[in-house]
């Protein structure tokens, strides 16, 4: 069984959506998207420098629209019909469009929505992020915990992303857990945590008149890892997650147990096929980035589908 992977805030990079504007259709598109949500997605995605694009109302709209401009050429082919999908983070609503949930003009308006509100909130106080390495988890989340932060993502592999104020993060890096690497993270704020609670309030605000389908593929959901089985439920846990651990960790078990033996990673590809290189030992792994890598997806679908 194949995975469709679609990364979250963190994946991007400078000029990361060059290769794809040549496509006319992919630019095509890109452009419709741009009117709708009021953002130049083409100049963010080919000429933005790095501080434009880690910016979180531009950065979260942006990985939405290249996740979906790969996966709607992947789509098109059917020997990826079979394939479950997950998205970290902010890619839970390429995931929710991959699956037939929403529409991807839905996604890609929600993703304004939650990157410009996720923003704002980062403006309330001052809060951030620091990435926890090794260590035993149990310990590292009592650390954590003690700090006065939150385990934001739990990505797995030995990685437990803390959130909340800069004292928390600060305390948390000068006493770290034993066995662990504290690194600071370059973030506008506390992301998953009750710091982006007004956020969440304005995402689900605007989540009320989104329409909503079964998903129409295996889809899994950051809260628990599980699959979601209807619509209405994906939507409500995405928006719930603006404020709630990503769980990662779980949804990597989850491949594991549906037997997925081969992940693909949408642009910008390379931190989930990572963790799946540690945590999904001897997944076949697949990272898309531009058009030329669409053939080579392309024939690992097809192979994985060969009984």
């Amino acid at each position: 069984m194949l995975a469709i992977l679609a990364p979250g805030q963190g994946s991007q990079k400078p000029g990361f959506l060059t290769p794809w504007i040549d496509d006319r259709a992919a630019a095509s598109r890109l452009r419709e998207w741009s009117d709708l949500i009021g953002l130049d997605l083409v100049r963010l995605g080919t000429e933005a420098d790095q501080d434009e694009i880690t910016d979180t109302a531009n950065t979260q709209p942006l990985l939405v629209a290249a996740g979906l401009l790969a996966a709607e050429r992947l789509l098109a082919d059917p020997a990826f019909d079979g394939a479950a999908v997950a998205g970290h983070s902010v890619g839970e609503l390429t995931a929710l469009a991959i699956a037939g949930v929403l529409t991807p003009e839905a996604a890609v308006r929600l993703a304004a929505v939650r990157g410009r509100e996720m923003a704002a909130a980062c403006n309330i106080e001052p809060t951030t992020m620091a990435a926890v390495l090794g260590g035993v988890e149990d310990e590292v989340l009592a650390a954590i915990e003690s700090a006065g932060a939150w385990p934001a993502n739990r990505n797995g592999a030995g990685q437990i992303v803390a959130a909340g104020p800069v004292a928390a993060i600060e305390k948390l890096a000068a006493t770290p857990p034993e066995k662990a690497r504290i690194i600071t993270l370059k973030v506008a704020g506390a992301f998953h945590t009750p710091h982006m609670a007004p956020a969440q309030e304005a995402l689900e605000a605007v989540a009320a008149d989104i329409e909503t389908a079964d998903p129409v593929r295996t889809l899994l959901s950051n809260r628990d890892g599980k699959p979601v089985t209807t619509g209405a439920a994906a939507l409500q846990q995405l928006v719930a997650q603006v404020t709630s651990p990503v769980r990662w960790d779980a949804c990597m078990s989850t491949l594991g147990e549906l037997g997925v033996t081969a992940v693909v990673e949408l642009p910008p590809a390379g931190t989930l096929t990572g963790l799946a290189k540690r945590a999904l030992k001897g997944v076949e792994r697949l990272n898309v980035n531009t058009p030329d890598d669409l053939a080579a997806a392309a024939e690992l679908a097809s192979n994985e589908g060969v009984e």
